[in-house]
């Protein structure tokens, strides 16, 4: 496959300039090898999944890391935890030698362990995603954005369900000690039927027959190993009771697809979940936009017990706020803009624009029918909004 500019990559070049360390985590496959040795040619690379590699680093961690000619990049660093701390006493020796340490890992929670306990202050910590819509024009709802389905699409439905059977399966067997894996592929066919809807720990547990406590440790597992977004409620003082749970949806819009268990264009078009899809392929994108720029989420949807509710809100910074109504249609029409227009009247104090995100084109006819108050976009624009 022809290599793809990335949108993180100007951002890991400006670190290595000010950040003795790079570390990228993010979903298995997602392309950070790939990323890294891109953008940083002339460093030496070391996969720490090689277990000579890993047997050499254990006996002799000082030694191993000596020989390496700098800059280097260590790929899958959460393999060799121990070395964290070697790396941290020969930046510190040379504090004003930037860029030398390119570092890569899937597991989030037990790489930003070691980033919290050895190289706070010395690292730049970013998250790569599978590739989006503005990066690829091959980006599609029943693709998703991985790269290896876009090289060969054809291979869509192997690729998936091996990537669940292998590194989805040893990601979480490195995060905690699951027994019995055949619920646990369960509970995973469940989370997808339940996209675009408010957390109900408890519905999904009852199914299972496990705890609460249980899909709770494993929804965390999916949230840490980049497999799922849980879009908080947007808090404001409106005098009413607000909805507090999460919305859940997974982060790749092909493996949602995959499980549940939606092939073609006419499957997606009949399912009853296609809306909750294109919810949830809207979520990443904005996800991923504001991750390869080194941004925070800053995105939230908005429901309270009156039945008032908003897709998304995107915090802009500085008093800004966009709202965003995504609508299955091809076709925008007058009055879907309703529930953001009643919700901006409740927070005036902030610099709001209001978009319904459809799957046609954004055009100015398209827009004439929401009337003055909000303006109507295609996917393939959304990132201009952002």
């Amino acid at each position: 496959m022809k290599y793809v500019s990335r949108q993180l990559g100007s951002q890991l070049r400006k670190a290595a300039h000010g950040f003795p360390a790079l570390i990228v985590t993010g979903p298995r496959r997602a392309g950070k090898t790939t990323l890294l040795r891109h953008e940083f040619p002339e460093a030496t690379y070391v996969l720490l999944e090689d277990p000579d590699q890993i047997g050499r680093a254990a006996a002799d961690p000082r030694g191993f890391l000596d020989e390496l000619s700098l800059p280097a990049i260590l790929d899958e660093i959460q393999n060799t935890p121990f070395l964290f701390n070697y790396i941290r006493s020969l930046v510190d020796a040379k504090p004003d030698l930037f860029g030398q340490w390119l570092l890569t890992g899937s597991q989030e929670a037990p790489l930003m362990r070691g980033v919290t306990e050895s190289m706070a202050g010395r690292a730049a910590v970013f998250q790569l995603y599978p590739f989006s819509l503005e990066e690829s024009n091959h980006v599609a709802i029943l693709r998703g954005g991985f790269p290896e389905v876009l090289d060969r699409p054809s291979f869509s439905e192997t690729w998936f369900r091996s990537y669940i059977q292998t590194y989805l399966e040893r990601d979480v067997r490195a995060i905690a000690s699951i027994r019995d894996l055949s619920t646990f592929r369960r509970f995973i066919a469940l989370v997808a039927s339940r996209i675009g809807s408010i957390l109900n720990k408890t519905d999904i547990a009852a199914p299972l027959g496990v705890s609460v406590p249980t899909v709770s440790q494993w929804l965390s597992i999916l949230e840490v190993t980049g497999q799922i977004i849980l879009v908080p409620p947007f808090y404001e003082n409106f005098g009413k009771r607000l909805i507090k749970s999460p919305k859940l949806y997974l982060t790749d819009s092909g493996l949602a697809c995959h499980l549940l268990g939606i092939r073609n264009q006419a499957d997606l078009s009949r399912s009853p979940f296609a809306g909750a899809i294109l919810e949830g392929f809207v979520a990443s994108e904005i996800l991923k936009h504001r991750a390869h720029r080194g941004k925070d989420r800053g995105l939230y949807y908005f429901r309270d017990r009156q039945g008032l509710e908003v897709d998304f809100m995107v915090d802009q910074g500085n008093g800004r706020l966009t709202l965003l109504e995504v609508k299955s249609t091809q076709t925008p029409r007058a009055g879907m803009d309703i529930a953001m227009t009643r919700l901006s009247k409740n927070i005036q104090h902030y610099r709001i624009s209001k978009f319904v995100v459809h799957q046609g084109r954004g055009n100015a006819a398209a827009s004439k029918t929401l009337g003055k108050s909000a303006k109507a976009i295609g996917l393939e624009h959304l990132h201009t909004i952002l």
